[in-house]
C-alpha cells in the first residue's frame, strides 16, 4: 500500500502552528476530484479499506466532481452510489461544480448545455452510450442529446446526484467541493461558493479555528496549511488521485494512486 505522508516536515508550518489543528470526531479520508477515472477511484478505495482497517468508526468523504474529462463517468456514478447506499454511515458524497453543470444540462439544456460541454460533458456523454455531438453544436442537437442522456440514465442515480449534500462537518473539519468564504461564518456560506470557489479562498485563511478539506483547485501536490486541506491533483490526465487522512489527533497524511 502506498502512503503519502506529508506533514510537511518534523514541524508544523507556521500557518498550522498559528491555527491549530484539524481535529474531526473520527478518522476521515477525504477523497478529490475523480472526474471519471473509475479505475483510479477502485485503487484508491481498496488503499483506503486496507488503511482504515483499524479505525473502525472511520468515514470517507467524497468531495464531488465525479463526473466529465476522463472516460468512465457512468462507472464513477454507480460505484459511488452503490457504495453509499451499501455503507451510508461510512461513505458521504459531496456535490462538485461538474455535477452542477450535468444537471443545468438535463434541466435547462438549451441555455445551459453549451457551457457543460465546453467542460467534459462530452465525455460524460460518451460514457453513456450519446455520440455525435460537439462543443458546437446546435441548440436542437443539444436537446436531442439531453433526450438520449435521460433514456440512458437511471432515473434513480439522477435523483441521487440531485440529492447529494454540498457540505460535511465534524469537530472543527469542514468539507466542502470547491472552499468557503473565508471572511463568513459557515452557516452564513452561499452554496455558490461551496461548489465554484471564491477569490480569497486560498489566500486568507480562516481565524475562527475551522479547517476546510476541498478539492476543485488542481495542485500538482495535495495542500495543508493556512487553514485548507486540499486534495485535487488533477487525475483524470495526471493519473494521481489523492485522499487526505485526517485524523482526531490533528495529524494528516495522504494517500494515492
Amino acid at each position: 500500500m502506498s502512503i503519502l505522508s506529508r506533514l510537511f516536515g518534523s514541524k508544523p508550518q507556521a500557518s498550522v502552528a498559528g491555527l491549530g489543528l484539524p481535529c474531526p470526531a473520527q478518522t476521515t479520508y477525504v477523497v478529490g476530484d475523480i472526474h471519471g477515472r473509475a479505475d483510479l477511484l477502485e485503487t484508491l478505495l481498496v488503499q483506503i479499506d486496507e488503511d482504515s482497517e483499524q479505525y473502525p468508526d472511520a468515514v470517507c468523504i467524497c468531495l464531488g466532481d465525479y463526473v466529465d474529462r476522463g472516460e468512465n463517468s457512468a462507472a464513477t456514478l454507480k460505484t459511488l452510489q452503490d457504495l453509499q447506499t451499501q455503507m451510508p454511515k461510512t461513505l458521504f458524497c459531496l456535490m462538485g461544480n461538474h455535477e452542477r453543470m450535468m444537471l443545468d444540462f438535463v434541466d435547462h439544456p438549451e441555455k445551459r448545455g453549451g457551457r457543460w460541454l465546453r467542460n467534459g460533458g462530452l465525455q460524460t456523454l460518451a460514457s453513456y452510450g450519446v455520440s455525435g455531438i460537439t462543443e458546437a453544436t446546435s441548440e436542437e442537437r443539444i436537446i436531442a442529446a439531453r433526450d438520449q442522456f435521460l433514456d440512458e440514465i437511471d432515473p434513480v442515480m439522477l435523483d441521487w446526484v440531485r440529492k447529494l449534500p454540498l457540505q460535511w462537518d465534524s469537530g472543527n473539519l469542514i468539507v466542502v467541493h470547491a472552499a468557503l468564504d473565508p471572511n463568513l461564518a459557515p452557516e452564513a456560506q452561499d452554496d455558490r461558493v461551496r461548489i465554484w470557489g471564491h477569490r480569497d479562498f486560498t489566500n486568507l485563511p480562516r481565524q475562527d479555528g475551522r479547517w476546510v478539506a476541498h478539492g476543485h483547485t488542481v495542485t500538482e501536490t495535495p495542500f495543508f496549511g493556512a487553514s485548507r486541506i486540499a486534495v485535487d491533483t488533477g487525475a483524470y490526465y495526471s493519473g494521481v488521485l489523492t485522499a487526505a487522512k485526517v485524523s482526531p489527533t490533528g495529524a494528516v497524511e495522504f494517500l494515492h494512486t
